[in-house]
């Protein structure tokens, strides 16, 4: 179901005329995203008159976003979840949506807990979204959650196993766990796939000095 789909059905009108509808307020969806990364203030300002015409959920996620683009993690991911719970939410895979960006900014924020838990009710929508899989392996990481996070991972490079993101967030969930050998592998296979990469490069010298440490 569309996001406009549940607010349309109690309404009047014909079908093309709901078409038209949902097609305007996806292309004013669209105009808002792409204003957030340009200039965020003004795809607030556009958010909130967009919410004084009628709360869709369009309008909200577009102030969500904005809200996020300034850099109020806390407030947007809020939103985000807000939305992802509501009757007019749309279908699964509008919810999981709002609930892995919600994770994110509840990440980015500084809240780890808070992301697990939204990215766990993300992945009951979408359970083979690897992408969701490695954020919350993210947040299990700052939570010290290394072998959850291990667990994660492992099913995200099962289905992607040239992702780098995923490589070395596993390699440092095993570097804590003083798995060396594990660690140095996801290392160097990360660094393989772009040699370049500061924090592979970071990490490899972490993964040196444990190695060093636990020889002397």
């Amino acid at each position: 179901m569309s996001l406009l789909a549940m607010a349309l059905t109690v309404l009047p009108f014909s079908q093309s005329a709901i078409e038209e509808i949902e097609r305007a307020e996806q292309e004013r969806l669209n105009a808002c995203i792409e204003l957030v990364g340009k200039n965020p203030e003004d795809a607030y300002e556009e958010g909130l008159r967009w919410l004084g015409e009628g709360a869709t959920p369009a309008a909200r996620y577009c102030t969500a976003n904005a809200l996020i683009g300034l850099g109020n993690y806390k407030e947007g991911a809020a939103r985000l979840e807000e939305l992802a719970n509501a009757p007019d939410a749309g279908g699964e895979a509008d919810r999981a949506l709002y609930l892995a960006q919600s994770g994110n900014a509840w990440l980015t924020a500084g809240y780890p807990e808070a992301a697990v838990t939204t990215l766990t009710n993300a992945l009951k929508l979408a359970p083979n979204d690897a992408d969701i899989r490695v954020d919350r392996a993210a947040a299990y990481l700052m939570n010290e959650k290394w072998e959850p996070a291990i667990a994660d991972l492992d099913q995200a490079l099962a289905r992607y196993p040239n992702d780098i993101e995923a490589l070395r967030l596993r390699s440092r969930a095993h570097l804590n766990l003083e798995n060396l050998d594990k660690a140095e592998t996801d290392m160097s296979r990360a660094l393989f796939l772009d040699g370049r990469n500061v924090d592979t490069l970071v990490l490899r010298g972490d993964i040196r000095e444990a190695k060093r440490l636990a020889e002397e």
